[in-house]
């Protein structure tokens, strides 16, 4: 087994080393049905512990990669295998390289139409062996929808590739996950922004130290209230230190 999923405050985590990922996907593949890979920060970990959508998401998910250097941390505390953390746009370039040298194929879900196509140019440029089956720009009107479920399925792609403009974000797959026929789904906001480098990508050196949430503060400075979220994942973890076993 590639991967050890282990119980964080409630949520599932995967344990996977980088280069368990090439074989774990190709697993994926193999498997009939919508498949999941999930990015899970922090605050999703604690959103994932409420009775909601979003928590069956995760508890469904077929791979759940932290992306918070506070689950490492609080996996540590406790006591439990420590996961691997991985930097989201890092982990997507590794998933297409893999899908590329494998020659599978790729949908892209989300943004404008001008970013959408810069990220299909550069996509096709970076891995001429993936075939991109399908397009399709996100804040599309619901009377789209039935439309664009109907060409994911008729066209069985590989891997979706979700960024912005996608209301339902992670659960978006999730919700409609009985449509589908054999593809992963894989959610990142901010990927088609950085592929057509309308975003600037976070600097390695800063993702390592774990201070990006720096970065976004400085562009949303309400961001700064998130200290309560996090002082409470604290006092989850001390109780489940004291108190579960």
């Amino acid at each position: 087994m590639s991967i050890e999923r282990i119980n964080l405050i409630g949520v599932p985590v995967d344990v996977c080393e980088p280069e368990n990922l090439e074989a774990e996907i190709l697993e994926l593949l193999a498997k009939p049905g919508t498949k999941q890979i999930v990015f899970l920060s922090i605050w999703d970990l604690l959103k994932a512990r409420r009775k909601n959508d979003f928590s069956e998401c995760i508890k469904n998910a077929d791979l759940i990669l932290p992306i918070s250097k506070s689950i490492l941390k609080g996996a540590r505390f406790l006591r439990k295998p420590v996961p691997v953390r991985y930097n989201p746009f890092n982990a997507v370039i590794q998933v297409l390289g893999i899908l590329d040298s494998h020659y599978k194929s790729l949908y892209l879900l989300g943004s404008h139409k001008k970013t959408l196509m810069k990220t299909e140019k550069n996509v096709r440029d970076t891995f001429p062996g993936l075939r991109i089956v399908g397009r399709y720009v996100g804040y599309y009107p619901k009377q789209d929808e039935d439309d664009i479920v109907q060409a994911i399925f008729k066209s069985q792609p590989s891997l979706v590739l979700v960024s912005e403009g996608i209301k339902d974000k992670n659960c978006w797959a999730y919700k409609r996950r009985n449509r589908f026929s054999s593809s992963i789904f894989l959610y990142y906001k901010d990927c088609f922004g950085i592929f057509s480098e309308r975003i600037q990508r976070i600097k390695e050196k800063t993702f390592d130290r774990g201070h990006e949430i720096f970065v976004e503060i400085a562009h949303n400075p309400f961001k700064l209230f998130l200290i309560f979220p996090y002082m409470r994942y604290k006092i989850i973890l001390m109780w489940y230190k004291l108190f579960r076993k």
